[in-house]
């Protein structure tokens, strides 16, 4: 019984981390960037649009997990929005 125990709270954690993570990278979801991509923006602390302005475009290039196509697509939210990388 208490290893059933121990395995239910296990589920419960790694479920409450998922959702965690889907509250913060929504932003990155709506504009359908990956999930690797998705994980690197939320890692680096990066959970909207607007939070770009704190990093140069080189920064964003290093996040692993970033690829040529989402860069492409930020940068092009980013002139939608008109925010400017530092």
């Amino acid at each position: 019984m208490a290893k059933r125990a121990r395995a239910i709270r296990g589920k419960t954690k790694a479920t409450g981390h998922a959702d965690a993570l889907a509250r913060m990278d929504q932003e990155w979801a709506k504009i359908g960037l990956s999930s690797p991509a998705r994980q690197a923006l939320v890692d680096a602390k990066l959970y909207k649009v607007s939070d770009l302005r704190r990093i140069t475009e080189a920064d964003l290039r290093s996040l692993p997990g970033l690829g040529k196509s989402a860069v492409a697509r930020i940068k092009g939210i980013m002139e939608a929005k008109k925010i400017r990388f530092l």
